[in-house]
């Protein structure tokens, strides 16, 4: 098979080629040509676009499904379909399934599951049995089989000594704890952001102190430790200055934000339209334009989509009765590009495979495809109908998009 792209425009700060325009000719897979110039070779397929732009393989490290046991919300084979459609070579697949996967048996079965997939789907272990928070999971196991991280999905560990011990053990075998930080207590039954929009549609609110807290303690534990640690999907401006804090006292700690912590605020929530009920909340504008700077500063490693399907007996309920969570692949690069610079988003879409220690694709002559084509100008609305998703349960519809993914090679 042999594939050339014309006239693409290079989002890669690693390679010679960032932000040139050039053609490159692939054979098999493989990169045989890079060139600022025209090439014209014979080619089974020529791939060009207005406006056409390349990046290595996008990467979301947090992705829902459903498969085993929730296949209702969403299989694996049809998930990955939506991560391809959406740009991604790569995810990393949570455990939050039925049952959840905290054996070696389940990590094999996501493994042959997505084997005949263009997507590469690295699993994600439950830290503690069953998600429930009391005894440690198969973690040794699991990471001989392949998993690459383990976390509870959505589930901050309270105990403290078990998270202690889950640091502990990992270091022995370099395993990664992905940490997911809400204290329960000071959460408490809040649905959304505490502040004013809570206040005035008179709903329960979250304060940011709830994610703060749990991020400071597990600073702690790390120090203590001294190994690694990812904070998952902060929320908070207090949450970023602490790990800046971390960062500059040369801990090795990495952390994420979601896409709709970086695009939506809480004044989303005005019709009570369950789709805008997510873990963490949406927060106020103020703590979006933060996490906006926290991104282009560097503090936060890597943006995500935190994918979550859910069906619509599960959302479309009274606010106070549905579940958190929304989908986010098909939205993703499309939201972000319309608020952040495209090679922040690229840079941020990319960097996943560092933190988790996965192998780096290179743009270069010789080396394997990993590849993101698209564009990065078209103006446009999300609607159910850019959905793939089985369920369409998405916080972004009605947001205004600009550029869009157009093929993976991988």
């Amino acid at each position: 098979m042999k594939t050339l792209i014309k006239r693409a425009k290079v989002y890669c700060k690693s390679s010679e080629y960032d932000q040139k325009i050039v053609d490159m000719f692939i054979v098999d897979g493989v990169i045989e040509k890079i060139s600022e110039q025209d090439l014209h070779m014979a080619a089974d397929e020529v791939i060009t676009a207005n406006d056409l732009a390349v990046s290595l393989g996008w990467i979301d490290a947090s992705v829902c499904f459903g498969e085993p046991g929730l296949e209702d919300r969403e299989t694996i084979a049809h998930g990955l379909q939506v991560a391809e459609k959406s740009g991604f070579t790569a995810i990393c697949l949570n455990p939050n399934s039925q049952p959840v996967i905290s054996s070696q048996e389940g990590v094999n079965f996501l493994i042959q599951k997505s084997k005949n997939s263009l997507v590469d789907l690295y699993p994600i272990g439950a830290l503690t049995l069953k998600s429930e928070g009391e005894y440690l999971a198969e973690l040794f196991d699991m990471h001989s089989a392949g998993a690459v991280a383990f976390t509870d999905y959505k589930k901050n560990l309270s105990h403290t000594n078990l998270m202690k011990i889950a640091l502990q053990y990992t270091k022995d075998f370099d395993g990664f704890v992905m940490a997911f930080c809400q204290d329960q207590q000071l959460a408490g039954t809040g649905l959304v952001h505490e502040g004013l929009m809570s206040t005035k549609l008179g709903l329960k609110g979250i304060p940011p102190l709830a994610e703060s807290i749990m991020v400071a303690r597990n600073i702690e534990l790390l120090k203590y430790t001294n190994h690694r640690l990812h904070i998952s999907t902060i929320s908070t401006k207090e949450s970023l200055d602490l790990i800046e804090k971390a960062k500059n006292e040369g801990l090795n700690i990495s952390c994420s934000v979601a896409a709709h912590h970086l695009v939506l605020t809480d004044e989303n929530l005005v019709e009570f339209d369950a789709n805008y009920k997510i873990l963490p909340p949406l927060r106020d504008l103020e703590t979006v334009k933060a996490l906006r700077n926290g991104l282009i500063d560097g503090i936060i490693d890597s943006i995500v989509s935190d994918h979550q399907p859910l069906t619509i007996e599960s959302k479309r309920l009274e606010f106070e009765l549905a579940k958190f969570g929304t989908i986010g692949l098909e939205s993703c690069f499309g939201s972000l590009n319309n608020v952040l610079p495209t090679e922040v988003v690229i840079e941020k879409l990319t960097s996943a495979r560092k933190w988790l220690k996965l192998p780096e694709p290179q743009f270069a002559v010789g080396q394997k495809a990993n590849l993101t084509l698209f564009e990065t100008h078209t103006a446009w609305t999300f609607s159910s109908e850019n959905i793939l998703s089985t369920n369409k349960n998405s916080a972004f519809i009605g947001q205004k998009m600009k550029g869009n993914p157009i093929k993976i090679i991988n």
